[in-house]
């Protein structure tokens, strides 16, 4: 896997209007320490950091990655956290499961429901997140 990413740069700027129609670019680091193991990608502040020891992400996870943008894009960015981490925690609480908890979170249900539409961003509505969350999500396979 890790010879996937020989070729690649550090910093790797990718073209979302490919994929969900947006004009911007999105920031990708690959990088060995962030997301922590378990994980493929993490969006930081529009900013995607991905494992270098995986192989490079592909389109869904950059549509899931610019879903998330597009969410702090709405509540601003510390808003976005803010609600992150405050949902994942009364799911984690819920659920007895931290992972369950981040898989229930209604950002992260929106985007996985989501990544495979490329064109999703172009039809999604302002605030869609808030339909995602009720009713629990069976873990993705």
């Amino acid at each position: 896997m890790r010879h996937e990413l020989q070729n690649l740069p550090i910093i790797a700027i990718f073209d979302l209007q490919k994929f969900t129609g947006l004009a911007d670019k999105m920031k990708i680091i690959y990088s060995t320490l962030l997301p922590v193991k378990g994980f493929r990608a993490i969006n930081l502040f529009g900013i995607v950091f991905a494992r270098k020891d995986q192989p490079a992400l592909d389109e869904h996870i950059i549509n899931h990655e610019s879903i998330h943008t597009r969410q702090m894009l709405e509540l601003g960015v510390i808003g976005f956290y803010l609600w992150y981490v405050a949902e994942w925690i009364i799911r984690w609480i819920q659920y007895k499961d931290r992972y369950q908890g981040y898989r229930n979170i209604g950002f992260e249900r929106e985007a996985h429901a989501n990544d495979n539409d490329f064109s999703y961003l172009e039809k999604r509505r302002t605030f869609n997140f808030l339909g995602y969350l009720k009713n629990k999500i069976s873990p993705r396979c």
